[in-house]
């Protein structure tokens, strides 16, 4: 279906991209849906943001091929020119590559973890995820994307190339060349959803056990945490009991050492706040009060011990 003539062909700073959508069994019309699409311009800078295009609208059924396709073959570019598309509310391949957990048996961590710092009681152990009973995500209406190339003259030359399009009168298909690469919809989708509800023994299995040697380490990490705290005295030299058992005694020289530090940290905090400074005035006045009351009662008690003073 061609575009609208009346549809202009930029607004606002972003390009219009016409898409024509095939009709289906339930719906035999064809539609136009439109992409807007601009140079990817974030609030906070990052590495890729001048390689990127910045897409809105994109359809609820998109995918990573989808889009690929639409900015590369459909447009009359070579394949292979976009690194990667991330979609609103999804992490990008940075992130899962720095989130991502590691793989039992090889000995390596994912993240850095301090010397002597023991795993958090939330620490997950890999494989614990549940597997997915949908085979393909869709996604919310009026999404937003970002597609970064591979070089900022790949993007260039596909921001162009939408532009074009515009002047030649026509509308890529939704959808071309993707056909039989990503999961069908409609009665199919539903019915592998049905399948994957019902996942094999075996499978099932390796999460169950994935899932108790996560709840046993989380279990261990506390029972280490309990014990450690029940060693650590408080700022007032005292050590809060703990179910747990019973360790040694700490130290005398050690409970000194912390009191002298809790104590070093509250300094220059006394008159932080205006009303501590009142209250210290006043203290300091009626100390100064009660000297004076004391001084004056001291020299009434030493003039009746004497006498009265008779010169001869």
């Amino acid at each position: 279906m061609a575009p609208n003539s009346t549809t202009p062909s930029e607004i606002s700073g972003y390009r219009i991209l016409p898409l024509s959508l095939a009709p289906l069994p339930s719906y035999p019309i064809p539609a136009t849906h439109y992409i807007y699409l601009r140079p990817h311009q974030p609030k906070i800078p990052t590495p890729t943001a001048a390689r990127s295009l910045f897409l809105v609208n994109v359809p609820f059924d998109a995918t990573e091929l989808h889009i690929k396709n639409l900015l590369s073959i459909q447009v009359g570019l070579p394949h292979g020119r976009i690194e990667e598309i991330q979609f609103a509310g999804s992490k990008s391949r940075v992130e899962r590559v720095e989130d991502a957990p590691t793989k039992p048996g090889n000995g390596k961590q994912g993240k850095k973890r301090k010397r002597g710092q023991e795993p958090g009681p939330t620490e997950e152990v890999n494989g614990t995820a549940l597997p997915a009973v949908w085979d393909r995500e869709l996604r919310k209406t009026g999404l937003t994307a970002v597609a970064v190339f591979v070089d900022r003259p790949s993007m260039d030359a596909a921001f162009k190339a939408v532009k074009r399009i515009r002047k030649d009168g026509t509308a890529p298909v939704w959808g071309e060349g993707s056909e039989g690469k990503v999961p069908a919809l409609g009665d199919q989708r539903y019915l592998n959803h049905h399948r994957l509800q019902h996942p094999a023994r075996d499978q099932l299995l390796y999460h169950v056990n994935a899932t108790m040697t996560q709840y046993a380490a989380r279990e261990a990490a506390q029972a280490r945490l309990q014990a450690r705290q029940r060693q650590v005295p408080d700022e007032e030299g005292f050590i809060t009991v703990r179910k747990g058992g019973r360790n040694g005694p700490a130290r005398q020289e050690n409970v000194q050492d912390l009191v002298v530090k809790q104590k070093e940290k509250r300094k220059g905090l006394e008159d932080f706040y205006r009303f501590q400074h009142r209250e210290k005035k006043k203290e300091k006045a009626a100390e100064l009060a009660r000297q004076f009351e004391q001084a004056q009662e001291k020299v009434k008690k030493m003039k009746e011990r004497r006498g009265t003073f008779k010169p001869e």
